[in-house]
């Protein structure tokens, strides 16, 4: 089922266009990841889509009654405001205390909801904002550099979480994400950005394009051969669990 195809969009940020001609489509349960450089475009792209920007030409369809979570890149907030895990899922919605709930162990952070919003490390405070999304029991979830703030370790663990969830939810998932090291193990379809659409396809497809070359090198250097290591790894190691579950 397709949930949002955008045709011939351009669009504009302060009077200048910083997004031209884009054709791109997102399917239900595909995870799709906009990587590009700074600049290039792709947090404008999002806002495009979703509607918070009117396209200065193109169009964007979505499926009628679509539900969209959001998980931000981070979120300011006072030190110093006191305020539970509970209550902050509950701005601006309340929600019941099951929904609640179920959300943060859909998250991976069951224990967490009388915690303090001020003594969560940030991976803890990630999966808190991710639950936040998921109680909107999202179409399509998106994420805006959403493991901006995490080490390589903590980034690759939430990407893991976010596979999880698709597969539970069946939800599609758009990621904009400068972590190509390990986004790419959990993308199904990349598009690289730079003002326009530079290349799409699968994480390999993009890997060999030139364009994408020219924008971040090589394969058999720098991201692409820690993404290969990356996933190889989890590979192997999800095999020793599954055969250590059988014996």
């Amino acid at each position: 089922m397709r949930l949002i195809t955008a045709t011939g969009l351009t669009l504009q940020q302060a009077g200048k266009t910083v997004m031209r001609d884009v054709d791109m489509h997102i399917d239900q349960g595909e995870i799709v990841t906009l990587v590009g450089p700074n600049g290039s475009g792709k947090s404008t792209l999002v806002k495009g889509l979703i509607g918070a920007i009117k396209p200065l030409s193109g169009n964007v369809e979505t499926m009628r009654g679509i539900r969209i979570g959001y998980v931000p890149q981070s979120l300011h907030m006072d030190g110093l405001l006191p305020l539970t895990v509970s209550r902050f899922l509950c701005l601006p919605n309340r929600h019941s205390k099951d929904a609640m709930a179920r959300a943060l162990t859909e998250a991976g952070v069951p224990d967490l909801a009388k915690a303090q919003m001020r003594t969560l490390s940030g991976g803890q405070f990630q999966r808190v904002l991710l639950a936040r999304a998921l109680l909107m029991s999202p179409d399509l979830l998106i994420l805006d550099e959403a493991t901006q703030g995490l080490d390589q370790p903590g980034a690759a663990d939430f990407y893991r979480k976010i596979e999880h969830v698709r597969r539970h939810l069946n939800c599609a998932v758009l990621m904009v994400s400068h972590d190509l090291h390990v986004v790419m193990a959990a993308s199904d379809r990349v598009l690289c950005l730079n003002g326009h659409v530079c290349c799409e396809g699968t994480p390999k497809v993009v890997q060999g394009a030139p364009e994408y070359q020219a924008l971040f090198g090589t394969g058999d250097s720098g991201a692409f051969a820690i993404y290969r290591h990356q996933h190889d790894h989890h590979h192997h190691h999800d095999r020793d669990h599954e055969e250590h579950d059988h014996a």
